[in-house]
């Protein structure tokens, strides 16, 4: 088999699932730390694990060009390069290949482009992606699309999403299918409902282990990304899991949850851990700000996090402003759990039929 994915509990339009995988069982709705580089910036693997953590996020162009996946491959595969023993989904580079602007060029065979680090050229195509991901040994590999950028034309939107589909073919055509390894599509199509349907009916008929929604959370706001995911969600199969790139804030979770999504990553947890936020039960806090520096109190009470049991705010503010790397080490991890936390909570509330009246600060 691939992955595997069943429903045991639903709330609404919410789920709560069992992801399995050749790394383990996940539970949805789930949260994935980034781990671009083959590192959750700040933290260990066991710290990431500690937080309840079972699966992360790596990245096909980033680890294609340093240190190479057949590097990595020759090493054992990320799981043990990393030490990482849980799950793993890659990206599959699309997303960073775009953000390239001048450096690159797209066309119907994929996308040549030259190297951030040193300039070298190369040429990233659905065969390569899938072909990396598989060296990388991720259990959930991602089709190679083109993320369309925001705000766009419609016909511009409309040509990159078909692109996108057929790009998405040759992906699925390429995926060596093993036991407890799976592919997903991405759904595209901008913020045109018809569009994503479009898209999401294309996708499906190619016949994806799961399916992502993409192209979203670049702009758009809150409100515009919930009608699209409302725009999508029905168009696709409710025996597998959905997830919601690159989102996102608290509330965002929330929301996207009670519309149906299963999967999330997004680098807002650990760069505002770098940056001296930590996400609490109360709202936000800005462990910069002076009002912290004789606080005693942990930053969140109910937290189980080594900054919450063992660290005062007033700590954290100290190493906040004296730039110590303890203090994005402690406010990572804190964050991490805090989403971990909120993940669960979700999931006990949808078992127990409550997830309408559930909301956060």
């Amino acid at each position: 088999m691939t992955v595997g994915f069943q429903v045991v509990a639903t709330d609404g339009a919410a789920r709560c699932g069992r992801l399995t995988t050749a790394h383990g069982v996940v539970e949805t709705p789930c949260f994935m730390p980034v781990g671009t580089v083959a590192t959750v910036k700040a933290m260990k693997s066991d710290d990431v694990a500690a937080t309840g953590a079972r699966l992360i996020l790596g990245n096909t162009y980033h680890l294609m060009l340093r240190p190479g996946a057949e590097r990595i491959a020759a090493l054992g595969g990320l799981h043990k390069f990393m030490n990482w023993p849980h799950a793993i989904l890659t990206d599959s580079g699309g997303f960073q290949v775009m953000s390239l602007a001048g450096l690159r060029r797209i066309g119907e065979e994929g996308v040549e482009f030259r190297s951030h680090i040193d300039g070298s050229k190369h040429l990233l195509t659905p065969e390569r992606s899938i072909e990396v991901q598989h060296l990388l040994g991720a259990d959930i590999t991602m089709a190679f699309d083109e993320c369309t950028p925001f705000p766009a034309e419609r016909a511009a939107v409309e040509a990159s999403m078909e692109l996108s589909m057929r790009w998405a073919e040759r992906s699925r055509g390429a995926f060596v299918e093993r036991a407890g390894h799976g592919i997903f599509g991405i759904v595209q199509g901008g913020v045109h409902p018809d569009l994503r349907e479009r898209s999401a009916r294309r996708l499906t008929e190619i016949d994806f282990d799961g399916y992502a929604i993409g192209g979203l959370a670049i702009g758009e706001g809150q409100e515009t990304t919930f009608a699209m995911v409302e725009a999508t969600v029905p168009f696709l199969p409710e025996e597998r899991p959905r997830y919601l790139m690159g989102v996102g804030k608290p509330a965002d979770l929330v929301g996207a949850v009670k519309r149906g999504i299963d999967m999330f990553d997004c680098v807002l947890p650990t760069r505002s851990g770098r940056t001296g936020q930590a996400f609490t039960r109360a709202g936000p806090l800005n462990l910069r700000n002076s009002r912290h520096a004789d606080d005693r109190a942990p930053v969140d009470r109910g937290c189980r996090c080594p900054a919450c049991t063992g660290y005062s705010r007033a700590y954290l503010h100290h190493l906040v402003r004296s730039s110590e790397i303890l203090g994005a080490m402690l406010l990572t991890a804190h964050n991490l759990t805090y989403y971990a936390d909120l993940m669960t909570a979700m999931r006990d509330a949808i078992a127990e039929g409550r997830l309408a009246e559930f909301a956060v600060p």
